[in-house]
């Protein structure tokens, strides 16, 4: 039986198989066979996984991939910024066990991560990984930014520098108010969900609207369901095996504050302190990640002052603050996953 061509290398699945089926010692046999059976066939092989935020696909992902020859390409929009550690529960070097990882710290946290963007890098990552006999693996919960891969997904075109230059000199002759004015007349929805002064998605929405000639929210609906229900062949250039870490709300309800508590105890409130330090402020689209906006509040409100039981106080709000908005993410994230009959949710 011919081995798999991957670009301009042969990928052995006697290799492969053996790597998997034979040294897999802490892979269920289930999951071990699954994705022996799946290699054996696929001649373009993409591994997802995916799973609500703390549910455990980090370990899952270094396990898998040191036992396929694979390569990790990260799928969190908020770990493709530099110095965005703790918060993001960004992989350390140590943990990564020598497997390769892509679009990790590749932006700084003044710039816009846009799903275009990614989507580009993403697959340039993808065809590279394959050219070299390996596996590429997409890990990560941003729905967006995996759907963009696995269902070939595109929201938005890409940036007009003229456009864009000349609605932020606009936003500035009165710190955006007049765009955000006229946000709300052009796309009431996107407005709704945007702060008035969070200028990189008033800009950015009515970009799009003058590139369109139709809002945001429009477009995305009019460009195909979140999850398209096409064919395998129309979503995907890829042969696609898709893990999701399944979690019981239980499960989740207990994992996502003790992660939370073990953020904060290694040290999150400093991270942040530093990124401020560094000249970095919340109107930075880095630092509008989940719970760094929150904690840079904090922070400001400490500067006031305040007694040892106040401080305490506050800190303790603001972990059950982050816990309560992360577990209403997951829910979110889960939703999006529920029906689509490609994933196949296991309990490594």
């Amino acid at each position: 039986m011919m081995a798999p061509v991957y670009g301009k290398a042969v990928f052995s699945v006697s290799r492969q198989r053996k790597g998997i089926w034979y040294g897999c010692l802490l892979m269920k046999p289930d999951i071990a066979r699954t994705a022996a059976v799946f290699l054996e066939g696929a001649r373009q092989p993409l591994i997802v996984i995916l799973g609500a935020t703390a549910s455990g696909k980090t370990a899952f992902s270094i396990e898998l991939a040191k036992h396929v020859c694979g390569e990790i390409i990260n799928a969190d929009s908020r770990q493709l910024y530099r110095f965005l550690n703790i918060g993001t529960a960004k992989i350390a070097s140590v943990e990564m066990e020598d497997v390769p990882h892509h679009l990790i710290d590749v932006l700084d946290p003044k710039e816009e991560a846009t799903i275009g963007t990614y989507k580009e890098s993403a697959l340039t990552a993808i065809g590279a990984i394959l050219s070299r006999g390996n596996i590429p693996i997409l890990v990560g919960g941003s729905m967006l930014y995996m759907s963009a891969i696995t269902d070939s997904l595109s929201l938005a075109p890409a940036k007009d520098d003229a456009i864009r230059h000349r609605l932020e000199v606009e936003y500035e002759k009165d710190a955006g108010a007049s765009l955000y004015k006229k946000l709300q007349t052009v796309d009431p929805d996107a407005a709704a969900g945007t702060h008035p002064n969070n200028k990189p998605r008033i800009i950015r929405a009515l970009e799009i609207y003058e590139l369109l000639r139709m809002p945001k929210s429009h477009a995305i609906s009019a460009r195909g369901e979140l999850r398209p229900r096409g064919s395998m062949e129309d979503r995907c250039a890829y042969d696609l095996l898709i893990f999701g870490i399944d979690r019981s709300p239980e499960e989740l309800k207990t994992r996502i504050p003790q992660r939370v508590d073990a953020m904060f105890d290694a040290g999150w409130i400093d991270e942040v302190r530093n990124l401020l330090a560094r000249g970095y402020t919340a109107a930075d689209p880095g630092m509008k990640s989940h719970g760094y906006a929150e904690i840079i509040q904090y922070v400001q409100e400490l500067e006031r002052g305040g007694s040892e039981s106040d401080i305490h106080a506050m800190q303790d709000a603001l972990k059950k603050m982050i816990t309560s908005r992360t577990r209403r993410y997951a829910k979110r994230q889960l939703t999006w996953w529920r029906g689509d009959e490609r994933i196949r949710w296991i309990r490594p």
